[in-house]
Parts: structure tokens; C-alpha cells; sequence
């Protein structure tokens, strides 16, 4: 078999392209995660707190230049060490909220597997020799 060949066969079997879809979709859903926390979440959570924007939380942890907005897109861009901690916030939350719902997810397909009728039983032929014994036995008792 070929190296070509055998790369084939590799990436058309099933689990590849379900890992494949399975990226893609997380891929999309990490957006989707990513914009509730940081459109619908962090807001609220900045208002209680009293900061607009908490994503912009930080300390300076070297000299910053004359003449910089206090920002710390501004202060990267400068070269400036920065201690981000709102971002991590923002990013920790956000973990927090992914894994809850892929813990209910996972509950539920948990509880949906839990609910399926079993099947029946299907019962197996005796061995030729439990048939010849019962046989025997039958005959016996005649």
C-alpha cells in the first residue's frame, strides 16, 4: 500500500472527519461564547463593579512614555510591560461559561442515552450438546 494510499484511507475514516466537524463547530460556538461574555456578560459585570470597560483592566509594570493614553492597547503598542488582569477576567469568565454549558450538553445527551428503550434480548441457540442432553433427558422420562 502506497503512502497515498494509506493517507486515504486515514483521513476519510469516521473519527477524522468527525473530529473535523467537531473543531469547526467549536470553532464557531467559541465565538459565540466569546460574544456573550464579552457583549452581554462583562458589561454587567463592569457596571457592578463601576469600571465601563473591564476588559481594560491593567497595571503598568514598567516606565511608560510622556504622552501615551492610559490604555492598554496604547500601552502595548508602546512597548510597555503590562499586568492585564481584566483580560484574563474576561478570558477565565469565559472559560467558566463554555465548560457550564458543555456540562449541560453532556447531561443532557447523558440523559437522552439513559432514556432509550433497551432492546430486546435476543436469546442464543443452545450448543448441539445441551440440545442432545435435554434429548436424552426428554426420552428418559418417557
Amino acid at each position: 500500500m502506497s503512502f497515498v494510499q494509506e493517507f486515504r484511507e486515514f483521513a476519510i475514516k469516521g473519527n477524522v472527519i468527525d473530529l473535523a466537524v467537531g473543531v469547526i463547530i467549536g470553532g464557531a460556538f467559541g465565538k459565540i461564547v466569546d460574544s456573550v461574555v464579552k457583549d452581554l456578560i462583562m458589561p454587567v459585570v463592569g457596571l457592578v463593579f463601576g469600571k465601563l470597560d473591564f476588559s481594560n483592566l491593567f497595571i503598568p509594570l514598567g516606565a511608560v512614555p510622556e504622552g501615551i493614553a492610559p490604555s492598554l492597547t496604547a500601552y502595548r503598542d508602546a512597548g510597555v510591560p503590562v499586568f492585564a488582569y481584566g483580560s484574563f477576567i474576561t478570558i477565565a469568565l469565559n472559560f467558566l461559561i463554555l465548560a457550564f454549558i458543555i456540562f449541560l450538553m453532556i447531561k443532557q445527551i447523558n440523559r437522552i442515552k439513559r432514556e432509550a428503550p433497551a432492546a430486546p434480548e435476543v436469546q442464543a441457540e443452545p450448543a448441539e450438546e445441551v440440545v442432545l442432553l435435554r434429548e436424552i433427558r426428554d426420552s428418559l422420562k418417557k
